[in-house]
């Protein structure tokens, strides 16, 4: 087995990079190194284990198991370099840091983004570079701090700490719901209905509705659109209650019925990040913040009447 006293440990670099693309030339291109570079030091890392980590297929690398088995522990370790720099910076009070966070874009702009000014407020040395994707991203290939996602998991190689739970509840513009609150369920199913076609079904099955119900005039593959076109008048939306919470506290909606879909903890939001990170100061602070946002406005809708309430995880809970 090769001693680490004189191993090269840029080969390490190297092999990260290769692995993640299973492609020499992109592996050049995000090293900035020449392609040859990368082959000889991937051709030197295997000559100093005595084995090979790839299996070549053309052009194309693929990790064998011994490779797969390296990855593991080269990902953490150099997980571990990164949260051992960024706390070497903050001690020594240099360069603010930067947390890179991946969520989903509903989360990110009906709930995350109204708040990231008390954010900067309270960590002005701690800056957010926020990716909004639909697609789940490798935290630790993509470089990435936090996520924010929906389910239990596990999430092999990642921490998660429970972020909230909330129900899918029936809000409405003003105008709209001015003449619908407290309503029968069968009047509600003669308007205008925005989201999920299988949702309403429940929900109005669960109020114990009779009707037929129609099917709704719009759908949306993104939950801030549908909270947008029901403060836009378009109809009634049945939508979590969380991306709704602060246009309902707002006056820019109104919940129309105490009726709610209430899934179960398989639906739940949770912040993960990677193990290594676990203590990281910046990734605590951040993950505290939210939990501390996430009880604030649950209090904010339990004092507000009618309003209902966010299910949110306090901090004993974590």
């Amino acid at each position: 087995m090769a001693s680490l006293d004189r191993f090269p440990l840029h080969y390490l670099a190297a092999f990260r990079a290769a692995a993640q693309t299973e492609n020499l030339r992109a592996a050049a291109e995000s090293l900035h190194l020449t392609h040859s570079a990368v082959s000889q030091q991937i051709r030197g890392l295997e000559a100093q284990l005595g084995f090979e980590v790839f299996t070549r297929q053309g052009r194309r690398l693929a990790l064998n198991p011994a490779g797969q088995a390296l990855q593991r522990a080269v990902t953490k370790v150099f997980a571990e370099l990164q949260a051992g720099l960024a706390a070497a910076a903050q001690a020594h009070g240099s360069a603010a840091q930067t947390l890179r966070v991946t969520a989903l874009p509903s989360f990110a702009q009906r709930w995350l983004l109204p708040r990231l000014p008390r954010w900067q407020a309270l960590q002005p040395c701690i800056a957010l570079d926020l990716h909004a994707s639909q697609q789940v991203v490798d935290l630790e290939r993509e470089g990435f701090h936090l996520g924010l996602r929906i389910g239990r998991g596990p999430w092999p190689g990642l921490a998660s700490e429970p972020l909230f739970h909330s129900p899918h509840i029936v809000v409405a513009a003003p105008a709209l719901a001015q003449r619908l609150v407290g309503q029968p369920p069968e009047l509600l199913a003669q308007q205008p209905l925005l989201g999920d076609a299988d949702l309403w079904r429940e929900w109005f099955a669960q109020a114990g509705c009779k009707a037929a119900v129609p099917p709704p005039v719009a759908t949306f593959n993104d939950a801030a659109l549908l909270g947008q076109a029901a403060e836009q008048g378009m109809g009634l939306a049945l939508t979590r209650e969380l991306f709704a919470a602060d246009a309902v506290l707002d006056d820019r909606l109104v919940r129309v019925s105490a009726q709610a879909i209430d899934e179960d903890a398989t639906r739940d939001y949770q912040v993960v990040y990677p193990e290594a990170l676990g203590n990281d100061p910046a990734v605590r602070a951040f993950c505290d913040w939210l939990h501390a946002e996430v009880a604030t406005l649950q209090q904010r809708l339990n004092e507000a009447p009618g309003a209902g309430a966010v299910t949110g995880t306090a901090a004993a809970d974590r």
